[in-house]
């Protein structure tokens, strides 16, 4: 026997075998390190255990956050109503437009667009123009500045502003502000302009320049 090589009585030395005919188990053993004892014995190192499979880390699926759904007024809604104010429908306002916007009744249409888009589409007949997004401190300015900017006197405040727009969405903003400036008595049309127009109602048309007061 060798002194440097470990027989197995029987067995040939796996080293012996043609690399073909060398299990694969055979073949892992011969490639680990051996190292030579003191004796002359040869002792062979345990194979290195095989690495264990990476495990692919999942990630976390961010999902969005929802938004809640506006509560906006358009087209018509009455939802989310703003306390203390009323809302008109499209033939309530249509009826006081027909009577002639009695003024016994001290119901003041207030249309808050823009005087340019007044122009382009007309208004409500007997609406006033107090613009929301340009003037929104309107309501809460001395008389004598709201008459000066606007040419008209402000509405008393004893009086029911209806206030509409384009879909109503500013109309809902004019009523806020207009019950924080004191007006106790506020009412809105949701369907504002585009339903007034899609059902027909009355226009009255504006020239450049004009004052959008009461008639």
């Amino acid at each position: 026997m060798s002194p440097t090589r470990l027989l197995i009585k029987g067995i040939a030395p796996v080293s012996s075998l043609p690399r073909t005919a060398r299990p694969a188990s055979s073949m892992a053993l011969i490639s680990t390190r051996r190292r030579i004892c003191a004796h002359g014995s040869a002792v062979f190192a345990a194979p290195a255990p095989a690495p264990a499979p990476a495990v692919r880390q999942s990630r976390a699926v961010r999902r969005p956050v929802g938004f809640p759904p506006s509560r906006h007024y358009s087209g018509g809604s009455s939802e989310n109503v703003l306390p203390g104010s009323r809302i008109w429908s499209f033939g309530d306002v249509k009826k006081l437009v027909d009577r002639g916007g009695e003024s016994a009744s001290k119901v003041v249409i207030v249309d808050v667009r823009e005087p340019g888009e007044i122009q382009s589409t007309g208004k409500i007949p007997g609406a006033i123009n107090i613009p929301i997004t340009s003037a929104a401190q309107s309501f809460h300015v001395p008389e004598a500045d709201f008459e000066h900017v606007f040419g008209f006197e402000r509405p008393s405040r004893d009086s029911t502003l209806l206030f509409y727009c384009k879909a109503g969405v500013r109309a809902k903003s004019a009523a806020g502000l207009a019950k924080h400036a004191g007006y106790e008595s506020v009412a809105e049309y949701p369907g504002s302009w585009l339903e007034w127009e899609a059902n027909g109602g009355p226009v009255e048309r504006i020239k450049a320049g004009e004052v959008l007061g009461q008639n």
